[in-house]
């Protein structure tokens, strides 16, 4: 699976060639701060006068780099998937082997870090769930409209909550189709290669 790199990024890592092989390495440790820390302005600013490269060149060559190894790591590439996805860069052999030394060296951690961001979303806990019928009102004596309640219990950080939902049978049949459907999609073979690739 290769990376595709949009027209931006690839200006941004452009700047690489101008900042030197040997630089790779202070700039991926740029990179991997941004990713723990955040945006830190001095840090590269002190690195552009260690460099004597502008401060604009450094920090896109950092924003390149973070969007590089962040995506590389999220698909979790092979080595040669890497190679090809920065292949089409043109940059020199002796970068592109900096480059993929720090993807290899970093990707656990950086698979980590995004872990860590990542939102904790709730998860099932129970269902509970009523059919109710109304089978007549005052204006209508002979009428038939069925109503399904449901109550569905989430867990989400140890706490519990509860939603209420009701719907008619026929939105709810729908609904169990789409479900069936994208359970069915999930056994085809593309969808367990991508799903693989996330764990």
């Amino acid at each position: 699976m290769l990376l595709v790199l949009s027209a931006e990024h690839r200006a941004h890592l452009g700047c690489l060639p101008r900042v030197g092989g040997a630089a790779v390495g202070e700039l991926g440790r740029l990179a991997l701060e941004q990713l723990r820390r955040g945006a830190a302005p001095r840090a590269c600013e002190a690195a552009a006068r260690k460099l004597n490269i502008g401060v604009d060149t450094i920090q896109h060559a950092v924003e390149g780099l973070v969007y590089l190894l962040t995506e590389s790591s999220k698909l979790m590439i092979s080595e040669v998937d890497f190679q090809d996805s920065i292949h089409v860069l043109g940059f020199s052999d002796e970068l592109n082997k900096s480059l993929l030394q720090l993807y290899l060296d970093n990707r656990k951690e950086i698979r980590s870090i995004l872990g860590e961001l990542a939102p904790r979303l709730p998860s099932y806990h129970s269902l509970e769930w009523r059919l109710d019928v109304q089978l007549a009102s005052r204006s209508l004596r002979q009428q038939i409209k069925p109503a399904v309640t449901m109550k569905l219990h989430l867990n989400q950080n140890e706490d519990q909550t509860a939603q209420v939902l009701q719907t008619d049978p026929a939105t709810l049949l729908h609904l169990i189709q789409q479900l069936e459907q994208a359970l069915g999609e999930m056994k085809m073979n593309h969808c367990r290669r991508i799903v693989r690739n996330m764990k």
